[in-house]
């Protein structure tokens, strides 16, 4: 047995037990033991790691740890420039998209709202969502903290609040994701694409008095609903103003790839 010392900032902390938060703390170690080995031991995924410091260098999470070590673990920040020091992942993910447990099935619609390719099903078993996580580059999003450690899920995010819209605000922070959103880009139900419909199309899928008050319409070619700007309408795009920063104009992907948003 060897032993180190550990020091776990911000964050991090919710996942130990309550001795050990904010606090440097030695523990016994296995002869050979990884710092992802000890780090998931204490209770912290993996996935929440950004930053591990042994004796003041970077590491990555197979560097096996000795006697004496002193092990600082950081989560993402928020401010600071540190790529440089970065070795705990291979590469960042070029696309944000997600796949999100059984718990999360207020979170996964509001996601698809703000633009973002999302997975959902709340009877996907773990392994599934560890699968295709792995197949499709997706970022898993859970509140199970036990699921995030599965060797193969590289990029994940436990979600500490309960209610969809906080949740949502806390993903758009933790992710920085506000540069990336595309509001009303995609189906709320199915994840799929919107495209522009022509209001004579809609003649029967749209009630009467709608079709007199709009003249913009878009639809899903999975689920083939029909969306207009209503008043359900304008309060999502209070919520996503929220959380962007921005004036989500309008409900509709444009008819041309360059083509400014609708007024």
């Amino acid at each position: 047995m060897v032993t180190a010392t550990f020091r776990f900032y911000e964050e991090l902390n919710d996942f130990l037990a309550r001795p050990l938060r904010r606090r440097a703390f030695s523990c016994a170690c296995a002869r050979g033991a990884t710092a992802k080995h000890m780090i998931e031991a204490l209770g912290v995924p993996h996935t929440e790691v950004e930053l591990i410091l042994v004796n003041g260098e970077s590491v990555g999470f197979n560097h096996p740890l000795s006697d004496g070590d002193r092990i600082a673990v950081y989560p993402k920040f928020e401010a600071l420039d540190i790529q440089p020091l970065l070795r705990v992942r291979e590469r960042p993910l070029r696309v944000m998209r997600f796949i999100a447990d059984a718990h999360l099935g207020g979170l996964a619609p509001l996601l698809r709202l703000a633009g973002f390719d999302t997975l959902y099903d709340n009877h996907y078993p773990d392994a599934d969502i560890e699968a295709l996580a792995a197949e499709q580059q997706r970022i898993v999003l859970t509140r199970d903290r036990e699921l995030l450690k599965r060797r193969t899920i590289t990029h994940g995010c436990y979600v500490r609040t309960l209610r969809p819209r906080e949740q949502l605000r806390e993903v758009f922070e933790r992710l920085d994701l506000a540069g990336s959103a595309q509001p009303f880009r995609l189906c709320l139900m199915c994840n799929a694409p919107l495209r522009r419909i022509a209001k004579e199309d809609v003649a029967g899928r749209a009630p009467e008095g709608v079709l007199k008050r709009h003249t913009q319409f878009v639809t899903c070619d999975v689920c083939r609903r029909v969306f207009w700007e209503g008043t359900h309408w304008q309060r999502m795009r209070a919520l996503m103003d929220s959380v962007t920063g921005a004036q989500s104009r309008s409900a509709y992907p444009p008819s041309e790839p360059r083509a400014p948003p609708l007024t």
